[in-house]
């Protein structure tokens, strides 16, 4: 059984201090510092008049916090199962601008994201919690309609790959990783979650779903092992 919105919840409420770093918030994370960096660039060159920001999974609000480097004052929404990570990005974003700051603590395969409202929405190692293929559909589509013409959609997550052979590969490779940033028991730790608590698809079920969904553009950002940056521009018109 893999673990329930309750279980996830608690976990995340437990690690806010970690989680509200820039820099090492997400070092179990491949090239998160560059991915978050690439994320904003890519959001604001894409949607550069944007006013609104949705931030999927916010955590502390670390993603929301590189975008107001590059678009300064957005207005933003924030999203997350974890009230106290919401109490901590609400804070934190709204001293970074001085647009309206809304935060609703919720699951986003529940909460109703509605049409046409962002610019912008960013989802950082969020939506490897999703289970059934038509959970990705279902939000996929949500981003999708809550776009206004032109926005954008950027993500950075823990992928699969669609080669088993190439799965193990990455996967021998991310442990190496773990090993060598801590230990071999880190490592297992971190593995152990994993399987507890997460079912990534791979990115190519990703990319081709975006496009599904409705829209034009499609590009990956970065990849490296199995971590991946990407993103999607809804038709201006």
């Amino acid at each position: 059984m893999k673990s329930s919105v309750d279980d996830i919840r608690q976990r995340f409420d437990a690690d806010v201090e970690r989680f509200s770093n820039l820099e090492t918030g997400q070092s179990a994370t491949v090239d998160a510092a560059l991915a978050m960096t690439l994320v904003a660039q890519a959001a604001a060159a894409t949607t550069p008049h944007a006013r609104h920001v949705l931030d999927v999974g916010c955590g502390a609000g670390n993603y929301t916090l590189k975008l107001l480097q590059h678009i300064p004052n957005l207005d933003v929404t924030l999203i997350d199962l974890s009230r106290p990570m919401l109490d901590r990005a609400t804070e934190r974003v709204s001293r970074a601008t001085s647009g309206t700051v809304t935060a609703l603590q919720g699951d986003i395969r529940e909460v109703e994201l509605g049409d046409g409202r962002f610019d912008i929405v960013v989802a950082a190692a969020v939506l490897h919690h999703l289970r059934a293929d038509d959970e990705w559909r279902s939000v996929f589509t949500a981003i999708y309609r809550a776009l206004r013409p032109g926005g954008s959609v950027w993500v950075f997550d823990l992928v699969e790959s669609s080669i088993l052979a190439v799965q193990c590969l990455m996967w021998d490779r991310y442990g190496e990783y773990l090993s060598a940033l801590k230990d071999e028991a880190y490592r297992d730790h971190v593995f152990a979650y994993v399987e507890q608590e997460d079912t990534p698809r791979p990115l190519t079920f990703q990319l081709d779903l975006l496009r599904d969904v409705g829209f034009v553009q499609v590009d990956v950002l970065h990849k490296n092992v199995c971590f991946a940056a990407f993103g999607a521009v809804k038709a201006a018109v």
